[in-house]
């Protein structure tokens, strides 16, 4: 328990006393993003904070794990990662040879041995996916990776999804009796919370794609090593739920454009966040409903974790109406789209 609690406490110091010198160095280097069209701020802020989040996640793991293949594969495949990300940042890289980027970060996890081995069958036994569980796993890390990119778009919203996430994922990895994933997912939460004090509503730095991207990269690895190593019948649903925020969002997006017949990967302002701030919530009331949501979902992560078969389905069609009718609530599925250049957020809807 020591070791948690240190853990914990190590990535939270060194990612708070990191970051003012990352925004020193962005601002030296002209690392800054402009307001824009997508942009929600209306100054410009210091970017890549990014890299104070993985100083001090890494840190803290370096010192507190045992540098296994385990440990290598997610540290060599998160700098990788976060590089990417960095330079996408500065140079604002193709669409394309970023997910070709994120392919080959999945690839490092894999080749470390880091992957989805079996998925649990809810009526008895396990399904042991062989050579399957290479593009699953591809795909699952990809997927959050991108997932969390796609909800960075107001202060702090990120850090803190990503933080309720990482102690989701925590307790979960607590009552399987996972050390090691325990371990990184609290170190996760260290790191976000350290970064939060800088970037929460008004942020005084944004951690940019390198940290989102490295951060949905780590705690896909993480849900990996913990919750998707589980034997319990309801192996899959924990780390959704866990990750619940920037997967639903992601899943309503493009449900939202293939409705208006827009193609998937055209960006849009209906995301729940855009919603709030377009029903008139402000960004700190708009992040914080936020929260309030993620930390529902990561609840209901644990409960179905302990619970049976039956009783996690009951929870889960619960969780998922619910859900759907918040988000038709919000017009998270019907409301009209923009046209180019119209900011959304300042229209009466």
């Amino acid at each position: 328990m020591k070791v948690l609690i240190f853990s914990f406490l190590i990535s939270l110091i060194i990612t708070y006393l990191f970051t003012p010198v990352v925004k020193r160095f962005a601002l030296a280097i002209g690392a800054i993003d402009v307001p824009g069209k997508r942009r929600i701020n209306s100054r410009p802020v210091p970017t890549i904070g990014g890299l104070a989040i993985y100083g001090g996640f890494s840190l803290a793991a370096v010192l507190f794990l045992v540098l296994d293949k385990t440990l290598m594969g997610i540290m060599v495949g998160g700098t990788f990662i976060l590089i990417l990300g960095l330079i996408d940042d500065l140079y604002e890289i193709s669409p394309l040879l970023k997910l070709l980027g994120q392919i080959m970060g999945a690839l490092i996890l894999i080749f470390f041995g880091v992957k989805i081995e079996f998925i649990t069958n809810p009526f008895g036994g396990m399904i042991f996916l062989g050579y399957w569980g290479i593009p699953l796993t591809i795909i699952w890390v990809v997927g959050v990776t991108n997932m969390l990119n796609l909800i960075d778009g107001l202060d702090g919203l990120a850090a803190g999804v990503s933080a309720i996430a990482a102690l989701t994922l925590f307790f979960v990895a607590l009552q399987e009796n996972q050390f090691v994933a325990a371990t990184l997912a609290v170190t996760v939460a260290g790191s976000t919370i350290g970064f939060l004090r800088y970037n929460f509503h008004p942020a005084e730095i944004f951690m940019g794609d390198a940290g989102a991207m490295f951060l949905g990269f780590i705690l896909a690895a993480v849900s990996v090593t913990g919750a998707l190593k589980s034997a319990a019948a309801v192996t899959l649903i924990v780390p959704v739920l866990a990750l619940g925020i920037p997967i639903f969002d992601t899943v309503f997006a493009i449900i939202r454009r293939l409705y208006h017949n827009r193609p998937i990967s055209k960006a849009d302002h209906g995301h729940i966040h855009h919603r709030l701030l377009a029903l008139g919530w402000s960004q700190a009331e708009a992040v914080l409903i936020v929260y309030v949501i993620s930390m529902f979902l990561g609840l209901s992560a644990l409960i179905i974790n302990g619970s049976s078969v039956q009783d996690a389905l009951v929870l889960l069609g619960v969780v998922v109406v619910l859900l759907i009718a918040g988000a038709w609530k919000l017009g998270i599925f019907t409301v009209e789209l923009p046209a180019e250049g119209v900011n959304l957020e300042k229209s009466n809807i």
